[in-house]
């Protein structure tokens, strides 16, 4: 089956074109990072606004890449949430009114389920069942997969995500957007022993980064002064390792719990390098398969979401012109 997937949750306009939920045809991003940086953050209404003006033409890339037309798509998927609402809408409205035109199957899409079947477009994919770490902007959530219809919460966060956590420290330190990415780089080249950070509930599978960003604020305010750029490089290294070190631990602890050696590792912040290296080595030493997708399926991105489209539609699910968008949609909720 070859399946438009479409993508707009937050900040990025996406479009890609899979076939039978393996084959990547094409997988189209036009990022906004550029728009949001200034503010630190992305803003919900430029967001909104910044996608309906790029939706069609991406989708049209999309197409071309794959050299295709709208005639050759089998189905279309779109994720349906969580997410900006406003966001949401525009891609929603879009596939909506390209099944209804086109007179295509469409399914809409849970977007957390779209970073967990990125791992099924590696090769070779992670047999199921596995533990999966979602982590990124807006999510921390540890699950046990059984199959796609079959998740299980393990852990979350009690407050931020990572993501949004390193996005919060890189703007107190005034060191630029995104975040995640920033930090990752300027880490690289400090000592993440100099500069230590707390790790919360150590003893749980949950998560909580308001300690560490809190410790930040108060070693800020301690300096007095701006941190000049010789000690900016073990400051953010110290704060990654923080981090990075509770979502290898926990994840492996709940391997281990359920007595499973396969882990997969995605989400934005599975982008992050020394996220990346600390499973491989921490997994390696427990002999935990460990799967982490390349960074452009880690990301918000189009292709995993028409992966889940074609598992959908292949068992029959078809979804009206009805399907609204929704803020919030936890995994074990079917909708």
């Amino acid at each position: 089956m070859l399946v438009l997937g479409i993508e707009s949750s937050c900040d990025e306009t996406a479009a890609a074109v899979v076939r039978d939920g393996k084959r990547v045809l094409s997988n189209v991003i036009a990022s906004q990072v550029r728009i949001h940086g200034k503010y630190g953050g992305v803003v919900p209404e430029i967001a909104s606004r910044k996608h309906t003006e790029a939706i069609v033409s991406v989708i049209l890339q999309a197409l071309y890449e794959a050299g295709a037309e709208l005639n050759d798509i089998e189905g279309i998927a779109v994720t349906r949430g969580p997410g900006l609402i406003g966001s949401l809408l525009v891609g929603l409205s879009t596939a909506k009114a390209l099944a209804f035109a086109r007179d295509l199957p469409l399914v809409g899409v849970n977007h957390l389920s779209g970073h967990i079947a990125a791992a099924m477009l590696m090769d070779p994919p992670p047999a199921l069942p596995f533990v999966a770490l979602v982590v990124s902007g807006g999510h921390t959530n540890i699950y046990l997969v059984r199959d796609f219809d079959d998740i299980q919460t393990l852990g979350q966060t009690r407050d931020d995500a990572a993501g949004e956590a390193f996005d919060k420290a890189a703007k107190l330190l005034d060191i630029g957007y995104p975040g995640g990415v920033v930090i990752d780089q300027l880490a690289k080249q400090g000592d993440p022993g100099a500069v230590l950070f707390p790790r919360a509930m150590r003893d749980s599978l949950d998560f909580s980064f308001s300690g560490v960003k809190t410790s930040l604020l108060n070693l800020v305010k301690k300096q007095g002064r701006p941190f000049s750029a010789a000690e900016i490089p073990d400051v953010v290294a110290g704060f990654q390792e923080a981090i990075v070190d509770v979502l290898v631990r926990k994840t492996l602890k709940a391997a281990n719990q359920e007595a499973i050696r396969r882990v997969v590792v995605c989400g934005g912040v599975a982008a992050n390098s020394h996220l990346r290296s600390r499973f491989e080595h921490d997994a390696g030493d427990q002999e935990i398969e460990v799967f982490i997708p390349p960074p452009v399926f880690c990301t918000d991105n189009a292709a995993m979401i028409a992966v889940v489209g074609e598992r959908l539609l292949s068992t029959g699910r078809r979804d009206g012109p009805d399907l609204n968008a929704v803020s919030r949609w936890p995994l074990e909720l079917r909708l």
